[in-house]
């Protein structure tokens, strides 16, 4: 591959990426011609060479991490160095050309049919299982005088019993203690001996405590609101006019809402019965027009980031420490992940977290997804009531079987009629702005986005995002950048968004080059998220291990902010960092790279890092990943076992 620094070969002309000779700055590299390889060789006999085979790496970080902290591991125990990855994933990583070239492109196209989708046989093992004693949250809250559950409680409530089996502290220093002045987790605290007293108090530094709290995150679930959604208890009646339309095949009017009612009626809350608690609209006092009646189309909240670079929801990773990390380096635009609509509309707590919005997210939107005009709508009039958000997405474009099967994702476009009701049902329901992700199309050869777009924009689609991949595609091609293009025009003036295949800021202008309003970025922040910063600057970003390392540990923090300094928050926070680097192993430092820029389908070969810790971040091997992650989070509990949720299918 012309990525590396590597010697052409006899009688080669290119050139090569070597290290400088007798320079002070390690790693630092010149670009020589290549005579001949034995002139070369004498010049560069005791230069180091970054390119070396899959044999070599691993027996260098063993013995790399067996001199600064060897470790006994029991044969068999799955601790994770058993599980480095699937067994196609293991194919597709051996070198060497076999010497039937029948039998290895045999090989090749077995591994490229296996390795596909999801791990779903992968190791599961849900976060508050590595305690064996929980303690009462009655006592972690500092509440022991009554206990939430009561005599139905199965938590423990000795505290000193609770101290003698909890784990050992992972670190000196609490997150949450240095940024707030008190850990709410108490003794539970994975970090504990930062501020608790010499009788197991918790302390609390005043200095910081008596400050003003920052700003919460938004869009929480309340309790009522939970209770009420589980009983079905809540009406929606606006959605219901709609639906009916809709059924007659009648554009939706507007029409007026319904005055508040009195506090605790029955079905609340439903139009016309109060705003729930969380809503970020809740107001008291007399009545006005903007309590009673809606707003008109044309005086919508309207979505204006053309330009602007917009972070895609991305599942399992795009969580929201991660979107922090975004918002940070330059993310303008960002999105929770994808929701299901019919989760939501049962109250489940997993699938309304993914809604939650950081005080850094100004210009932010969710993720819907749904089969069924019925469940997308009254998803639409329940959120448009209890969270506080700047858009609404509906995705058609999600490819997985589990969604495609069931009618949504891509299926809605096959089905015009329901993708119609859904979008006009939405846009009448919602005072944000509705937007569509869609893809291509569902087979490889047929496309459909340019015959849906021109319906969006009628139908009120405030925007459309095009993936320019179908869904039989998946990642095995490249994205087809010309027809999204071509597509831009025919979406006009409603601006569309592209997305594939951006890594880098020339990417991002030969696709602003097609005619798009602007670019959404997905893989490529997963790989390095400092892209956004390379596209506004305009400038490759040489960024050494010691600067990535240092993300890391910010994600960490963040992770345990937003899940949780106990046990059940820090293995939730190495799990989605350990999601997260099997996709930052892909991503090779632009120091060590020949060609500029890295080509997002390209898979490097084996490579040695200008220290060891680029070494390891290059590492395609779990065991590796772990390792990191203890770095940053302490050692992992016994009897951990890790595999990425995805398989390595990224690559041509």
């Amino acid at each position: 591959m012309p990525g590396l620094g590597v010697e052409g070969g006899r009688g080669c002309s290119s050139v090569v990426a070597v290290p400088t000779l007798g320079s002070g700055t390690p790693g630092a590299k010149q670009i020589l011609p290549v005579v001949s390889r034995c002139s070369l060789c004498r010049e560069l006999a005791d230069a180091k060479w970054y390119l070396t085979t899959k044999e070599k790496f691993h027996e260098f970080l063993e013995a790399r991490e067996q001199e600064k902290a060897p470790r006994e591991t029991k044969k068999g125990e799955p601790d994770g160095g058993d599980l480095a990855g699937p067994g196609a994933k293991r194919i597709r990583l051996e070198d060497g050309q076999a010497e039937d070239g029948q039998t290895a492109k045999a090989e090749e196209s077995q591994a490229q049919k296996k390795a596909r989708g999801q791990n779903k046989g992968r190791p599961r093992v849900k976060p508050n299982r590595y305690e064996e004693n929980r303690l009462c949250p009655s006592l972690v809250q500092e509440s022991a005088a009554k206990c939430f559950f009561g005599d139905r409680c199965r938590f423990l409530h000795d505290v000193s019993r609770y101290l003698e089996t909890k784990p050992a502290d992972l670190g000196p220093t609490c997150v949450l203690f240095e940024t707030f002045g008190k850990c709410p987790y108490g003794v539970t605290c994975r970090f504990a001996g930062a501020h608790l007293g010499p009788e197991g108090q918790n302390l609390v530094r005043e200095e910081l405590a008596s400050q003003a709290p920052p700003p919460p995150v938004r869009n929480g679930l309340d309790k009522t609101l939970q209770q009420q959604l589980r009983k079905h208890e809540v009406c929606f009646e606006r959605a219901e006019q709609v639906l009916q339309q809709l059924s007659k095949d009648q554009p939706p009017g507007p029409s007026p809402t319904p005055a508040v009612a009195a506090p605790g009626a029955q079905g609340a809350p439903g139009p016309g019965t109060g705003t729930p608690p969380s809503s970020p609209g809740q107001t008291c006092g007399a009545l006005t027009d903007e309590d009673i009646v809606r707003l008109r189309p044309c005086e919508k909240k309207r979505l204006d980031i053309n330009g602007k670079l917009y972070l895609a929801p991305l599942t399992t990773c795009g969580n929201l420490p991660f979107r922090r990390i975004c918002k940070r380096f330059g993310a303008d635009v960002t999105c929770g992940e994808m929701a299901v609509c019919t989760n939501l509309l049962q109250g489940q707590t997993s699938e309304w977290a993914l809604l939650k919005r950081h005080p850094s997210e100004d210009l932010f939107g969710i993720q819907l997804e749904g089969a069924f005009p019925d469940a997308l709508i009254k998803c639409a009039e329940l959120l448009n009531r209890t969270v506080d958000v700047d858009f609404v997405d509906v995705n058609a474009g999600c490819p997985i079987d589990l969604i495609y099967k069931k009618g949504g994702g891509c299926a809605l476009m096959n089905r015009s009629t329901k993708f119609r009701q859904i979008v006009c049902g939405m846009d009448q329901v919602l005072d944000v702005p509705v937007t569509v992700k869609l893809r291509t199309g569902v087979q490889e050869r047929v496309n459909l986005a340019h015959r849906l777009l021109p319906d969006l924009r009628d139908w009120g689609a405030a925007l459309v995002t095009l993936h320019g991949r179908s869904r039989e595609q998946r990642f095995t091609r490249m994205a087809d950048w010309q027809y999204i293009g071509q597509c831009a025009q025919a979406a006009s003036p409603m601006p569309l968004f592209g997305n594939g295949d951006i890594l880098s800021y020339e990417d991002a202008n030969r696709a602003m080059q097609t005619g798009v309003a602007g670019v959404m970025i997905a893989r490529g922040a997963l790989l390095k998220p400092w892209l956004f910063t390379e596209i506004k600057e305009q400038r490759h970003w040489d960024i050494s291990s010691s600067e990535r390392l240092d993300i890391l540990r910010d994600f960490t923090h963040y992770g345990l902010e937003h899940w949780g300094s106990d046990t059940r928050g820090v293995e939730k926070t190495r799990r989605f960092l350990l999601e997260w680097l099997s996709f930052l192993c892909r991503y090779v430092p632009v120091g060590l790279l020949e060609r500029l820029p890295q080509r997002i389908n390209e898979r490097p070969p084996y490579y040695m890092g200008r220290d060891h810790l680029e070494t390891l971040m290059a590492s395609q091997n779990a065991a590796d990943w772990i390792r990191i992650s203890e770095m940053l989070l302490g050692p992992v509990p016994p009897k951990f076992a890790f595999l990425p949720k995805h398989k390595a299918n990224s690559y041509k």
